[in-house]
Protein backbone atom coordinates (compact mmCIF):
# COMPACT_ATOMS: atom_id res chain seq x y z
CA UNK A 1 0.00 0.00 0.00
CA UNK A 2 1.94 3.46 -1.05
CA UNK A 3 0.18 6.12 0.46
CA UNK A 4 2.58 8.63 -1.31
CA UNK A 5 0.78 9.05 -4.29
CA UNK A 6 0.86 10.66 -7.53
CA UNK A 7 -1.18 11.99 -10.30
CA UNK A 8 -2.78 9.78 -12.85
CA UNK A 9 -0.76 10.57 -15.97
CA UNK A 10 -3.76 11.57 -17.79
CA UNK A 11 -3.56 14.85 -16.03
CA UNK A 12 -1.53 18.23 -17.24
CA UNK A 13 0.34 20.49 -15.37
CA UNK A 14 3.69 20.88 -13.30
CA UNK A 15 4.21 17.94 -10.78
CA UNK A 16 2.81 19.79 -7.09
CA UNK A 17 4.27 18.06 -3.51
CA UNK A 18 1.70 18.76 -0.83
CA UNK A 19 2.44 18.52 2.65
CA UNK A 20 -0.70 17.43 4.43
CA UNK A 21 -0.74 17.60 8.84
CA UNK A 22 -3.78 16.49 10.70
CA UNK A 23 -4.56 14.84 13.87
CA UNK A 24 -6.12 11.84 13.34
CA UNK A 25 -9.14 12.30 15.62
CA UNK A 26 -10.39 15.26 13.75
CA UNK A 27 -13.70 14.56 11.29
CA UNK A 28 -13.23 17.46 9.51
CA UNK A 29 -9.45 16.58 8.90
CA UNK A 30 -10.60 12.61 7.56
CA UNK A 31 -12.88 13.93 4.61
CA UNK A 32 -9.99 16.59 3.57
CA UNK A 33 -7.42 13.66 3.42
CA UNK A 34 -9.87 11.83 1.24
CA UNK A 35 -10.52 14.90 -1.51
CA UNK A 36 -6.59 14.69 -1.39
CA UNK A 37 -5.92 11.18 -2.10
CA UNK A 38 -8.88 11.59 -4.61
CA UNK A 39 -7.09 14.58 -6.03
CA UNK A 40 -3.99 12.49 -6.83
CA UNK A 41 -6.23 10.25 -9.17
CA UNK A 42 -6.64 13.58 -11.40
CA UNK A 43 -4.04 16.08 -11.04
CA UNK A 44 -0.14 15.30 -10.53
CA UNK A 45 0.34 15.65 -6.85
CA UNK A 46 2.81 14.02 -4.24
CA UNK A 47 1.14 13.69 -0.55
CA UNK A 48 3.51 13.86 2.45
CA UNK A 49 1.49 13.04 5.40
CA UNK A 50 2.79 14.83 8.72
CA UNK A 51 1.47 15.65 11.89
CA UNK A 52 0.08 17.76 14.20
CA UNK A 53 -2.28 17.86 17.68
CA UNK A 54 -5.61 19.43 18.62
CA UNK A 55 -4.20 18.63 22.09
CA UNK A 56 -1.01 20.72 21.56
CA UNK A 57 -3.37 23.43 19.48
CA UNK A 58 -5.85 23.91 22.82
CA UNK A 59 -3.37 23.29 25.71
CA UNK A 60 -3.06 26.72 26.71
CA UNK A 61 -6.74 28.18 26.37
CA UNK A 62 -8.69 29.09 29.30
CA UNK A 63 -11.89 26.46 28.63
CA UNK A 64 -11.14 23.11 27.61
CA UNK A 65 -12.77 22.81 24.03
CA UNK A 66 -12.17 19.06 24.02
CA UNK A 67 -13.84 17.91 26.98
CA UNK A 68 -13.21 14.48 28.54
CA UNK A 69 -11.93 13.35 24.91
CA UNK A 70 -8.71 15.60 25.57
CA UNK A 71 -6.88 13.29 27.36
CA UNK A 72 -7.63 10.43 25.44
CA UNK A 73 -6.45 12.62 22.04
CA UNK A 74 -3.04 12.26 22.61
CA UNK A 75 -3.13 8.17 22.05
CA UNK A 76 -3.64 8.03 18.06
CA UNK A 77 -1.53 11.49 17.05
CA UNK A 78 1.39 9.89 19.56
CA UNK A 79 1.10 6.61 18.04
CA UNK A 80 1.35 8.53 14.24
CA UNK A 81 4.51 10.39 15.13
CA UNK A 82 6.07 7.01 15.99
CA UNK A 83 5.30 5.37 12.70
CA UNK A 84 6.36 8.78 11.27
CA UNK A 85 9.74 9.17 12.93
CA UNK A 86 10.60 5.50 12.26
CA UNK A 87 9.27 4.47 9.31
CA UNK A 88 8.64 8.07 7.46
CA UNK A 89 5.28 9.88 5.65
CA UNK A 90 4.44 6.65 3.59
CA UNK A 91 3.72 4.11 6.10
CA UNK A 92 1.79 7.59 8.50
CA UNK A 93 -0.04 7.88 5.51
CA UNK A 94 -0.97 4.13 5.67
CA UNK A 95 -1.79 4.39 9.66
CA UNK A 96 -3.85 7.92 8.87
CA UNK A 97 -6.54 5.45 6.71
CA UNK A 98 -7.02 2.79 8.83
CA UNK A 99 -7.07 5.00 11.51
CA UNK A 100 -9.36 7.44 9.99
CA UNK A 101 -11.57 4.08 8.63
CA UNK A 102 -11.93 2.53 12.41
CA UNK A 103 -12.22 6.32 13.90
CA UNK A 104 -14.57 8.05 11.70
CA UNK A 105 -16.65 4.73 9.61
CA UNK A 106 -17.09 2.57 11.92
CA UNK A 107 -16.44 4.57 15.23
CA UNK A 108 -14.10 2.34 17.00
CA UNK A 109 -12.17 4.88 18.58
CA UNK A 110 -9.94 2.55 20.95
CA UNK A 111 -8.56 -0.59 19.23
CA UNK A 112 -4.99 1.35 18.18
CA UNK A 113 -3.61 -2.51 17.89
CA UNK A 114 -6.10 -2.67 15.34
CA UNK A 115 -4.93 -0.23 12.94
CA UNK A 116 -1.75 -1.09 12.98
CA UNK A 117 -2.38 -4.42 12.49
CA UNK A 118 -5.04 -3.12 9.22
CA UNK A 119 -1.98 -1.04 7.88
CA UNK A 120 0.81 -3.96 8.44
CA UNK A 121 2.43 -2.31 10.85
CA UNK A 122 4.08 -3.77 14.06
CA UNK A 123 1.96 -3.87 17.05
CA UNK A 124 4.83 -2.20 19.05
CA UNK A 125 3.96 0.94 17.80
CA UNK A 126 0.78 1.03 20.39
CA UNK A 127 3.35 1.38 22.87
CA UNK A 128 3.64 4.62 21.90
CA UNK A 129 0.17 5.72 23.08
CA UNK A 130 0.86 5.71 26.77
CA UNK A 131 4.42 7.37 26.39
CA UNK A 132 5.60 11.17 26.02
CA UNK A 133 8.88 9.70 24.15
CA UNK A 134 7.49 11.38 21.27
CA UNK A 135 6.03 14.32 22.17
CA UNK A 136 8.80 16.18 21.04
CA UNK A 137 8.40 15.28 17.46
CA UNK A 138 4.52 15.79 17.61
CA UNK A 139 5.45 19.30 18.72
CA UNK A 140 7.86 20.38 16.13
CA UNK A 141 5.96 19.01 13.54
CA UNK A 142 2.99 21.16 14.85
CA UNK A 143 5.13 24.16 14.88
CA UNK A 144 6.10 23.45 11.65
CA UNK A 145 2.76 23.46 10.24
CA UNK A 146 1.49 27.09 12.37
CA UNK A 147 4.82 28.88 10.78
CA UNK A 148 3.41 28.10 7.30
CA UNK A 149 -0.43 28.75 8.13
CA UNK A 150 -0.19 30.85 11.33
CA UNK A 151 -1.49 30.14 14.80
CA UNK A 152 -5.18 30.61 14.85
CA UNK A 153 -5.61 27.88 13.03
CA UNK A 154 -6.59 23.93 13.44
CA UNK A 155 -5.91 20.64 11.87
CA UNK A 156 -5.75 20.09 8.89
CA UNK A 157 -3.02 22.37 7.21
CA UNK A 158 -1.89 21.72 3.35
CA UNK A 159 1.11 23.73 2.26
CA UNK A 160 2.41 24.08 -1.08
CA UNK A 161 5.29 25.74 -2.94
CA UNK A 162 3.79 29.15 -4.33
CA UNK A 163 4.25 31.01 -7.23
CA UNK A 164 6.89 32.99 -5.45
CA UNK A 165 9.03 29.76 -4.89
CA UNK A 166 7.74 30.12 -0.80
CA UNK A 167 6.26 27.27 0.75
CA UNK A 168 2.68 28.48 1.85
CA UNK A 169 -0.03 26.38 4.23
CA UNK A 170 -4.01 27.52 4.77
CA UNK A 171 -5.88 25.64 7.80
CA UNK A 172 -7.97 23.39 5.72
CA UNK A 173 -9.81 22.95 2.96
CA UNK A 174 -13.19 22.11 5.36
CA UNK A 175 -15.46 20.67 3.05
CA UNK A 176 -17.75 17.72 3.57
CA UNK A 177 -18.58 16.13 1.56
CA UNK A 178 -15.59 14.95 0.09
CA UNK A 179 -15.45 15.75 -3.75
CA UNK A 180 -14.99 13.23 -6.13
CA UNK A 181 -13.06 12.87 -9.58
CA UNK A 182 -13.02 15.89 -11.64
CA UNK A 183 -14.78 18.00 -9.01
CA UNK A 184 -11.85 17.07 -6.56
CA UNK A 185 -9.35 18.23 -9.62
CA UNK A 186 -11.20 21.75 -9.61
CA UNK A 187 -11.47 22.02 -5.54
CA UNK A 188 -7.43 21.57 -5.83
CA UNK A 189 -7.02 23.95 -8.51
CA UNK A 190 -8.51 26.62 -6.55
CA UNK A 191 -6.51 25.75 -3.98
CA UNK A 192 -3.25 26.63 -5.91
CA UNK A 193 -4.66 29.73 -7.35
CA UNK A 194 -5.17 31.38 -3.66
CA UNK A 195 -1.43 29.66 -2.62
CA UNK A 196 -0.13 31.45 -5.56
CA UNK A 197 -1.72 34.80 -4.93
CA UNK A 198 0.80 36.83 -2.81
CA UNK A 199 -0.95 38.09 0.29
CA UNK A 200 -3.81 36.03 0.26
CA UNK A 201 -4.34 34.94 3.44
CA UNK A 202 -8.73 34.01 4.37
CA UNK A 203 -11.27 32.94 2.77
CA UNK A 204 -14.54 31.05 5.02
CA UNK A 205 -18.01 31.02 5.88
CA UNK A 206 -19.68 29.02 8.50
CA UNK A 207 -20.60 25.39 8.38
CA UNK A 208 -24.26 24.78 7.27
CA UNK A 209 -24.08 20.60 8.17
CA UNK A 210 -22.62 18.21 10.30
CA UNK A 211 -19.19 16.52 8.48
CA UNK A 212 -20.08 13.61 6.47
CA UNK A 213 -17.35 11.23 6.21
CA UNK A 214 -18.30 9.26 3.78
CA UNK A 215 -17.40 5.40 3.20
CA UNK A 216 -14.60 3.31 3.35
CA UNK A 217 -12.42 3.21 0.07
CA UNK A 218 -9.92 0.41 0.55
CA UNK A 219 -8.09 1.60 -2.78
CA UNK A 220 -7.97 5.31 -0.75
CA UNK A 221 -4.40 5.31 0.06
Amino acid sequence: MDTTVRGAERTTGPQRTADFWFDPVCPYTWIASRWLVEVTRVRPVTVRWRVMSLSVLNEHRDDDPEGEWGEYMWAPVRVCAAVERRLGPRALGELFTTMGTRFHLRGDWGDLVGALDDAGLPREFADAAGSTAYDGVIRASHARAVALSGPDVGTPVLSVTGADGERVGFFGPVVSPAPTGEAAGRLWDGFLLLADTPGFHELTRAATAEPDVGRADPTAR
